[in-house]
């Protein structure tokens, strides 16, 4: 069976981060993830998490200043020491709220780096991480994003992902499988998944278009979610998705896809 984890960095933002826990919570789920903690105390979060029950599955990596449209720093020569020190406060946070699984992003590609150039520097970054994250016990995960939603992205396709895997050669090194990225760069969902079944460490999954709930656009989900069972995938799958209901409680409102589809959020099927 399925199990579900809420991404609360794009689930219950009608509410502040540290009540989306419990907000999770009532809402049935007993696992969650978050793309950035590091604007509250780790002790905070690891608190709204004990308070409810849950687990953290998954994070990501600090990835520079956000804000000004940074989407990491891991293919960006001449950064390699900013970059130690984001897995080094990783680590830190990881260690408190007890996450097994970091997501590192790569960084848009940048005016005079040659792409050479910066598959090499991810390469050599990603392998300091592997190394610095296996002696923890976890698991470093990278993530093809679309180039739709944002141009320039380093890392855009499931083969190229694979590629780099390899290339780094760590055995904690996995592959996070977003089926919204994959829809957006190729499609072929069921047929990715299942050729690339052994390098899937995490799965996350929207609709298209629009980045919605399960139902609210092109994917078939049942025929997906027999695909990924078939698969033998017995991991968590992350629903970072934005509800299309921005009113107060439309996460809520928006859940209702999971009864439609024959799913419950701890993997329980009613």
């Amino acid at each position: 069976m399925l199990r579900f984890c809420a991404n609360v960095s794009t689930l219950f933002t009608d509410q502040p981060l540290l009540q989306r826990f419990a907000a999770a919570r009532a809402a049935g789920f007993t696992a969650v993830e978050i793309q950035f903690p590091y604007a509250e105390p780790a002790e905070a979060i690891a608190q709204a998490l004990k308070d409810n029950g849950l687990s953290l599955q998954l994070m990501n990596l600090p990835a520079g200043d956000w804000a000004a449209g940074e989407r990491g720093m891991a293919s960006h020569p001449g950064r390699e020491a900013e970059f130690r020190e984001g897995v080094a406060r990783a680590i830190d946070y990881a260690r408190v709220l007890g996450a097994p699984r970091l997501h590192c992003l790569a960084g848009l590609q940048r005016a005079g780096v040659s792409a050479a150039q910066a598959r090499e520097t991810f390469v050599s970054n990603l392998r300091f991480a592997a190394a610095a994250f296996a002696a923890e016990g976890r698991t470093l995960m990278v993530e093809p994003i679309n180039t739709f939603d944002v141009p320039g992205y380093s890392l855009s396709t499931v083969d190229e992902a694979i590629a780099l895997i390899e290339a780094v050669g760590a055995p904690n090194l996995r592959l996070q499988y977003d089926l919204y990225h994959q829809q957006r760069m190729r499609g072929e969902l069921v047929a990715t998944l299942t050729k690339q079944r052994p390098h899937i460490g995490h799965i996350q999954i929207a609709d298209n278009p629009g980045r919605g709930e399960p139902g609210t656009g092109e994917i078939a989900w049942s025929h997906v979610f027999a695909a990924i069972e078939a698969s033998g995938y017995t991991g968590w799958v992350g629903l970072e998705y934005f509800p299309l209901d921005k009113a107060p409680r439309g996460t809520e409102a928006g859940l209702g896809w999971l009864h439609a589809l024959g799913r419950h959020a701890t993997g329980d099927t009613r």
